[in-house]
Formats: structure tokens, C-alpha cells, sequence
């Protein structure tokens, strides 16, 4: 078997490394992050699957001088990234005997960068996945050497789809590690042309904009759901979260006062330009809002927002 150093974060992180470890891959060093304060860690820890293999494991900025030469002295077989949150430079991904390779979580070339889940939510993709690539000193743009889709169902959010695409990175790194055994894996080419970059989201980018049709309000609120910051607006100087929705293509409840939100047989609803949709949660300026609720806190009748 080979071995491989591993820069490794997140859900797909922990997975790969776990996967790696379990088919008896030698690792002999692991570069992982702090957990930022104040993040919501939805994923499981790179850090804490190291450390019950006995890997040594460093968080600090592999870019120092004294990083690369350790990491040269190793000699490793691959360098694997799974979404560590950096881009290595040459001289590290030089290190590797038979190839620097890495997990991104979309179909490359489309959505290369940043937060490929989020963006193909929003954008109403039915398809995303995993590629294994060879890294270059371009984000996303090495060789391809291996492929797995996962289905994006009409109501799923970003964290359903995330733990989906995590593993399938699981999956395709095992199903790939034959061919990394014997040797470094050919690669095809990315068509840079055919695909599409992207950068990474802030939470300001969860305001909603409501000359939006429904579908896209609908997407906007799947995609950065919680434990992502939301979807939101503001109404009586407070503001509103929207934590997941179901879109059936029903009409709009009361399409003179769109966009607005109510409560209906128990449920809270949100109608849109050209139907509504049925909300999973709703949180006022931090607290969960019901539709029992809903009355005492904006009293009867639809609230009408701002369009």
C-alpha cells in the first residue's frame, strides 16, 4: 500500500481520512484546521480521526518553509487534499512521488471554488457529486481521474446534500484506491470552458430578494438552511429566518399581497411571485416562531413583506 500526507476539514475530510486509514494506507502526518469560534461544526473532526490512529497532526499554516521541507523529508506517495480550506503551494504538492490529488464536491468542471453544494442548491441543480483531480497551482483545474454523482431531490437542503456528496468522496476514494496503488492514475483533462467558478458565501448573501420568483426564493432557503446562517429578511424592525421549505408549485394563498408570510391549517406559509411555499421553520430575531404563534406575535392576517 502507499503512503499519503493529508490536508483534511469537514464532513468530506474526516470520511477520506477514515477511509484512507481503514484500507491501510500509511499516513504518516495530517494538516487539519482549528474550528473557527463562533462556526456551527455540523461535520464530523479530521483532528479527532487522527488522533485515534496515532497520525500526528498539525494545525498550523502549512505554508512556512520548515512545513514543506518536512513534509518533503516524508516522501510521500500522494498528498491528498479533502477540503482543507487552502490552497498548497508548488513546492508542497511537488513533495508527492506519484501525485497531489483532490476531493471537490461538484461534477468539475462546474461549480469549481468555494461552497459547490450551496451554489447548485440555489442554483436549482438535480445533480451534483464528487471528482477526484489532480491539484495545480489553479483552483480545481488539474486532470480528472474519477467521478461519482448524487441526485439533489426538489426539497433537499444544503446539509442533506452535503452528507450525500461526503459520501460519495468515500466511496469513489475507495473504489479508486486499486488504481492509486499501482501507481500515479491517468487523468482527463478539464475543460475549463465547460464549467463554472464560483466564491464563497457570507452570510449577508441569505437575504432574500423579493422580486424573486417562488422556485428561487425556495432554492435560496434550501441552500443555506441551518446549521448554514439562512435565509432571511426583515419586517417590523425584526428579523425573520427561514429554515428549510417545501415547494409543491401550489399557487399563491393571497397573490394580491405577495410576497408575505401566514399561517394556514397549522402551518406557516411564505407565497412569492407565482405560488408559495410551506415553510419548515421560522425563527423572529432568533426564536422559533410557530404558527401558533404567529398570531400573538404579528396579529391576524398575512404579514406583508417587503417586495
Amino acid at each position: 500500500m502507499f503512503s499519503a500526507v493529508v490536508f483534511a476539514y469537514s464532513e468530506v475530510g474526516k470520511r477520506c481520512l477514515e477511509a484512507l486509514l481503514d484500507q491501510g494506507v500509511q499516513v504518516p502526518l495530517v494538516f487539519t484546521h482549528a474550528d473557527t469560534p463562533g462556526e456551527t461544526r455540523w461535520y464530523g473532526s479530521v483532528a479527532e480521526v487522527a488522533r485515534a490512529h496515532g497520525v500526528p497532526t498539525v494545525t498550523a499554516a502549512p505554508a512556512q518553509e520548515d512545513w514543506h521541507e518536512r513534509v518533503a523529508a516524508l516522501a510521500p506517495h500522494y498528498l491528498f487534499s479533502f477540503y482543507y480550506r487552502s490552497m498548497l503551494a508548488p513546492t508542497l504538492l511537488a513533495a508527492a512521488r506519484w501525485g497531489a490529488l483532490n476531493m471537490h464536491g461538484s461534477l468539475l468542471p462546474r461549480y469549481r471554488g468555494r461552497a459547490p453544494v450551496n451554489w447548485a442548491i440555489l442554483n436549482g441543480e438535480r445533480e451534483t457529486g464528487a471528482t477526484l483531480h489532480y491539484m495545480t497551482d489553479r483552483p480545481d483545474a488539474g486532470p480528472i481521474v474519477a467521478q461519482q454523482a448524487v441526485p439533489i431531490g426538489p426539497d433537499d437542503d444544503a446539509l442533506a446534500v452535503s452528507m450525500a456528496v461526503a459520501a460519495a468522496a468515500r466511496e469513489l476514494l475507495v473504489r479508486c484506491l486499486p488504481r492509486l496503488t499501482q501507481g500515479p492514475p491517468p487523468g482527463e483533462a478539464m475543460d475549463l470552458a465547460q464549467g463554472s467558478y464560483f466564491g464563497g458565501r457570507r452570510p449577508e448573501d441569505g437575504r432574500i430578494d423579493w422580486a424573486w420568483p417562488v422556485h428561487r426564493v425556495h432554492d435560496l432557503i434550501r441552500a443555506v438552511a441551518p446549521p448554514f446562517p439562512g435565509a432571511f429578511t426583515e419586517a417590523q424592525g425584526c428579523r425573520i429566518v427561514f429554515a428549510g421549505s417545501h415547494f409543491s408549485g401550489e399557487t399563491a394563498a393571497h397573490p394580491g399581497l405577495a410576497p408575505c408570510l401566514y399561517d394556514a391549517d397549522g402551518r406557516l406559509y411564505l407565497d412569492c411571485r407565482g405560488g408559495r411555499v410551506r415553510l419548515d421553520a421560522v425563527f423572529v430575531d432568533g426564536t422559533r416562531l410557530t404558527a401558533q404563534d404567529f398570531p400573538r406575535r404579528f396579529g391576524p392576517g398575512p404579514l406583508r413583506l417587503t417586495a
